[in-house]
């Protein structure tokens, strides 16, 4: 009996790995055509050159890269994977169907829809610099892109490939696959940390570093290229009136260290966004730092996505951070209250106007970043 169902499964995965390797031609998603096989141009895009800008240097450590070694070849795959819905397991969800391109690789809802219709309890996070992060996922919960490629793909909700195996066996069996394999690794053998390596190129490769910002602060001219207010937001975003760069610092404008104490645990810290925390994330209420990078783009916004705008968010932050019991200690004020910025609506048009120059527009429509199943 116990043969008999060892060899039922097996047949039923055989079946499995058979059937959800085909798809049609083409297909329509969302209006789309997707076709069935990658469009590569004939020779690999330019991923492995491009570098952070000296302004990166001077403003973030780099002690703390989590920079993979990037090449052509194995980006050009991990761009494959990554848009790639055969890595869910019934060939609907790909990892950009979570993060799209042109909202710097968030999504624009709340919680993601994964492969069963199912909704994430968490908002979709950006992807850009992410070789300068080294806390993943809003609950810090990994530091090592490698180790973060494989978790949403086994994830139950979002993309339901459980057995790695299984993953393994429908990609060697995928057409394109074994030619792409051999271009990066010298063997056409798929492997889940191949997977896993590709993909952490395609991730690392994937730098934001073009925003009127960024040609503001390299042309050394004072800003001439900002508007009034944009000066007036930057100032209040590194001075004392907005105090924000205190947990937005650097030139990724995100946690720059990963050190431990009772509020700044892996980067992340509790803002007192309510009395109680519903979602405890690393614990006790406490979430990653994220980049600014490309915020604009990125709406909702928190975790659970709960403020629509920019303008929401920094009402929030001047008047209404929450009493919560594991506060960090810098939304604090010295008589114990929750800390109020008491911003003019000047300085809160000026904090927005800011944040909207570290968009960057080459990011957001480079090829190299697309998606090959499009048309």
């Amino acid at each position: 009996m116990k043969k008999s169902i060892l060899l039922l499964s097996g047949i039923f995965a055989i079946v499995m790995i058979v059937f959800t390797a085909c798809q049609p031609e083409n297909v329509t998603q969302n209006g789309n055509d997707v076709l069935a096989t990658p469009q590569l141009p004939n020779e690999a895009a330019d991923y492995e050159s491009v570098e952070y800008p000296d302004h990166f240097a001077s403003r973030f450590s780099f002690a703390n890269r989590n920079n993979p070694n990037v090449t052509n070849d194995g980006a050009t795959l991990g761009r494959v994977l990554f848009y790639d819905t055969r890595l869910s397991v019934n060939n609907s969800v790909s990892c950009a169907s979570c993060h799209h391109q042109d909202k710097a690789f968030s999504d624009g809802l709340k919680g993601s829809t994964g492969f069963g219709g199912k909704v994430t309890p968490r908002n979709s996070l950006t992807i850009s610099n992410a070789s300068l992060t080294n806390n993943l996922f809003w609950d810090s919960r990994v530091n090592l892109l490698p180790e973060l490629i494989l978790e949403p793909i086994q994830n139950h909700v979002e993309m339901g490939m459980e057995d790695v195996d299984l993953l393994v066996a429908k990609l060697a069996s995928t057409e394109y696959y074994p030619a792409l394999f051999e271009k990066a690794y010298g063997s056409s053998e798929v492997t889940a940390e191949r997977v896993s390596d590709a993909m952490s190129q395609f991730l690392g490769s994937m730098k934001s570093i073009s925003a009127k910002y960024d040609e503001a602060t390299a042309a050394q001219n004072d800003y001439a290229a900002f508007s009034d207010l944009e000066k007036l937001g930057m100032e209040v975003f590194f001075g004392d009136r907005g105090q924000c760069v205190g947990c937005h610092a650097g030139s990724n404008f995100s946690n720059v260290n990963s050190y431990y104490d009772n509020n700044s645990l892996r980067g992340a810290t509790n803002i007192g966004l309510d009395l109680v925390d519903s979602d405890q994330g690393i614990e006790n209420g406490r979430f990653r730092i994220p980049s600014l990078r490309n915020v604009a783009l990125s709406a909702p916004y928190m975790h659970d996505g709960r403020y629509e705008t920019l303008e929401e968010v920094v009402e929030f932050y001047d008047s209404g951070v929450k009493s919560n019991p594991n506060l960090d200690p810098r939304f604090v004020m010295d008589d114990g209250s929750p800390i109020r910025l008491n911003l003019t609506e000047i300085e809160k048009q000026a904090l927005v106007a800011f944040m909207h120059t570290l968009t960057d527009e080459n990011y957001i429509t480079d090829p190299k970043f697309s998606d090959p199943f499009r048309k």
